[in-house]
């Protein structure tokens, strides 16, 4: 299936990511766990492949190719079992510098993007607020322009990257309404705090507080009152990388589940070997296999400048969901093992969790398919091309 979409020179790629992650990323995942925090080191060295900006421009240092590069990456993120890994490189990556590449002045893309694809600069983004979550028109965060800085005042939660990165891009409301900054982190009048996940301890999570602010206004991304349809766009990108991340998982969570069943021994004989876990295999794989077809169709049109809201709002909310039907029936097949932390099973079960949350909860995605299935609404590209 996969030859429809991917060339010979994606699989290499795919190989390499292979090899740079079992020898720089799974080996490690127990410490960070430990630490509740991913060693900034992968990052960089992220950066020194070129991981981190393969659809970023070369005259600011990334690799300018197609976003199938990115879906190849995010789906092996997702099989090393660490949906933490993944939403710290996803949140850099395809939420922070995703608005960087298609908004960004040359003098953002030079002092925000170029030192983001090296690893250098860590990138979050602030949409949601303590009141306004999934209904982003109820942003209370300002940005008041006094002379040539922007006054920022208000507070942001679930942030990631928020406590441990270096910028954010943060959604605020000016004068002419909802509008997009590029805020350093360590400027005077932000705090943050560290939030205590119950899952993906990894990715650090934290709430900011903006006291008065000041920030250049050359930091402004696009054209200001333009922030909301930017944000409606570049939560695609999100939504679909996401989705790709989870299915990676999913990939994982069967992998050592077949392993393991082939080698618990129960009546004489291994556990893989019983019906009811047979066809509950079955049932699993055969819902991967569709729904991953369907994950790189999407991915193909979208690298061929396709827009897809629709499809990206149903893997979004379809393979969320499956991710965490098929880690519960994994944990199952482990019995009293699948609930011991020393068991990556365990871990995968409490973190994903979030799939069906973050990013848009799967109720806020059904009532985006519905408008576009039912009432007929076209949501139209807004990046200047």
């Amino acid at each position: 299936m996969k030859h429809l979409f991917f060339t010979e020179e994606h699989e290499l790629f795919r190989s390499t990511l292979q090899d740079f992650f079992k020898a720089e990323v799974t080996p490690y995942l127990n410490e960070w766990e430990e630490q509740s925090k991913t060693d900034r080191s992968v990052l960089r060295k992220m950066g020194e492949m070129g991981f981190l900006g393969l659809e970023v421009e070369e005259e600011y240092g990334g690799m300018g190719l197609d976003f199938l590069y990115s879906a190849i990456l995010c789906e092996e993120m997702g099989k090393t079992g660490s949906l933490g890994f993944d939403t710290v490189v996803a949140a850099h990556s395809y939420l922070a510098m995703n608005y960087l590449i298609h908004a960004g002045s040359p003098f953002i893309k030079d002092k925000y993007l170029r030192p983001s694809v090296t690893g250098e600069k860590i990138g979050s983004l602030s949409m949601t607020e303590p009141f306004a979550g999934s209904d982003l028109r109820g942003i209370r965060a300002t940005a008041t322009l006094d002379g040539d800085h922007y006054i920022v005042n208000g507070s942001k939660t679930f942030i990631s990257n928020g406590f441990y990165g270096d910028y954010t891009v943060a959604a605020v409301k000016t004068e002419r309404g909802m509008s997009m900054l590029v805020m350093d982190l360590d400027a005077e009048g932000v705090s943050r705090t560290k939030l205590d996940k119950v899952g993906i301890r990894i990715s650090d999570t934290a709430e900011l507080a903006f006291d008065n602010v000041r920030v250049p206004k050359e930091n402004l991304l696009g054209d200001e009152g333009k922030g909301f349809y930017y944000m409606m766009e570049s939560l695609q990108v999100e939504r679909l990388t996401g989705a790709i991340a989870c299915m990676g998982l999913i990939e994982y969570a069967l992998d050592i589940t077949l392993q393991y069943i082939s080698e618990r021994m129960a009546f004489g004989k291994t556990i893989n070997k019983f019906q009811v876990l047979r066809h509950q295999i079955a049932d699993m794989a055969t819902e991967m296999e569709a729904y991953q077809a369907f994950m790189y169709q999407t991915s193909y049109r979208l690298a061929k400048g396709e827009h897809v809201v629709k499809e990206c709002s149903m893997l979004k909310m379809r393979i969320g969901d499956l991710l965490n039907d098929i880690v519960y029936k994994c944990v199952q097949m482990f019995g009293g093992y699948g609930f011991m932390e020393e068991y990556p099973i365990g871990r995968l079960y409490r973190d994903v969790r979030i799939a069906p949350i973050y990013g848009g909860t799967s109720e806020i995605m059904k009532e985006i398919i519905a408008k576009i299935v039912i009432d007929e609404v076209e949501y139209k590209p807004v990046y200047k091309k």
